[in-house]
């Protein structure tokens, strides 16, 4: 069952948006289709989610923003990702990854789950 991204633990989806402008620029559907797609369809990030989380990661001066013109014509604002941006995910990355290991390991502890 796909999960929205209110039910997404609190700053979880500003790390999955850095993540998906690690490798070029992107606008916001762009961004929701590649976090889609990387997740099988299990994480559903919608827009009245996403573009708040954007606009706070500006305010934060991770990612900036230009306008351009997207691959069906339209215009749309491309974000990219700052070095703080890049600083700020890679702590936050490193921090999930230690609690996400150790969630792991109380769900695989015994007792079984059955």
């Amino acid at each position: 069952m796909p999960l929205d991204s209110a039910e997404l633990l609190q700053g979880t989806l500003q790390i999955l948006i850095l993540k998906a402008l690690l490798a070029d620029s992107a606008h916001g559907y762009g961004i929701a289709r590649w976090i889609e797609q990387t997740t099988d369809d299990v994480l559903r990030v919608e827009e009245g989610s996403l573009y708040p989380a954007l606009r706070r990661l500006q305010d934060k001066r991770f990612v900036k923003s230009e306008w351009g013109v997207s691959e069906n014509n339209r215009r749309a604002r491309y974000y990219t990702i700052t070095p703080a941006g890049r600083a700020h995910l890679r702590r936050e990355a490193a921090a999930w990854t230690r609690y996400s290991g150790a969630v792991t390991r109380v769900l695989r502890a015994a007792p079984a789950l059955g």
